[in-house]
């Protein structure tokens, strides 16, 4: 039998819209054997379309709620199968409830807006025949907290010290747009400057090549430069007036930008490749059986 771990519950989780226990229990039932549990779960009517090439809940909505003075917020992901279903008013309700839960029961991680939701998501998952899930929470505080959402699949939290609202959600804006990885330069990891510095060289090995080594040096050094400002916040030209940098706009207003949170929907999570041919020929060669 194989063992029934954590992964493997929230595998079959993913792939069913079944709740954590019953996944569990199928799992251990079966031995271990996802297809199996599946397959068991299927005869037993106890779920509504699981395939198993992998039900993956890779569409969805982001959803945020900032409080009434500015100085905390929450920002969640909730994945559906398809966008059609994200801009459906049952998955946009349940988006909306679990959003506000997290709020008012001050909820800094997603495990307990999962258990507290279980019911309501099951309900949904059974109603769309598409699985859902909450995949994601964080939630923020600061002198002034700002947000913005672009459409229902890109959303910013932006923690100030100083400024205000407006000043925050312009931040906030600009960081849907261009995506920065750090605040900072120096928050820019060395493991992730040794790349690229690594590639920069294989990229360029023929130009380099009998140059002086402190040239070398020189060209390289720009071009680990120019790679920390485009990666980090405060150096990337503001998008609503790129003649001045964010840092320098936020410095200006007598602020300071604390940290940034942005959730894309999908973002990491693998989306499976859908052989349609083959799928069709394998239903044709399952009816001759």
């Amino acid at each position: 039998m194989a063992e029934i771990t954590a992964a493997l519950v929230k595998e079959l989780r993913e792939r069913t819209g079944q709740g954590m226990m019953d996944c569990k229990k199928a799992l251990t039932a079966a031995g271990g054997d996802i297809e199996k549990a599946i397959d068991d779960m299927r005869a037993a009517g106890a779920i509504k379309a699981a395939k198993k090439a992998g039900n993956i809940a890779a569409e969805g909505s982001i959803a945020v709620k900032v409080a009434d003075d500015n100085k905390r917020a929450v920002i969640i992901e909730v994945n559906s199968q398809t966008d059609f279903l994200a801009l459906q008013e049952d998955f946009k309700k349940f988006v909306n409830d679990s959003v506000e839960k997290a709020f008012a029961e001050n909820m800094t991680d997603a495990a307990p807006l999962i258990a507290a939701q279980e019911s309501d998501r099951e309900a949904l998952v059974a109603k769309c025949g598409e699985n859902v899930n909450i995949r994601r929470l964080t939630s923020v505080s600061g002198d002034t907290v700002g947000a913005y959402l672009h459409g229902h699949r890109i959303g910013v939290l932006v923690v100030l010290n100083g400024g205000n609202e407006e000043l925050a959600k312009h931040v906030a804006m600009h960081v849907a747009a261009s995506n920065p990885a750090v605040v900072t330069p120096d928050q820019v990891s060395e493991e992730l400057v040794a790349k690229e510095k690594e590639i920069f060289l294989q990229l360029n090995a023929e130009k380099i090549a009998g140059k002086p080594e402190n040239i070398v040096e020189n060209m390289v050094k720009g071009r680990i430069n120019k790679f920390l400002a485009e990666a980090s916040l405060v150096e990337q030209a503001f998008i609503m007036d790129p003649e001045v940098k964010v840092g320098d706009l936020v410095k200006k207003a007598g602020a300071e930008i604390v940290s940034f949170v942005r959730y894309e929907v999908g973002e990491g999570i693998e989306k499976a490749e859908v052989d349609f041919a083959a799928e069709v020929a394998a239903q044709v060669a399952a009816t001759k059986q």
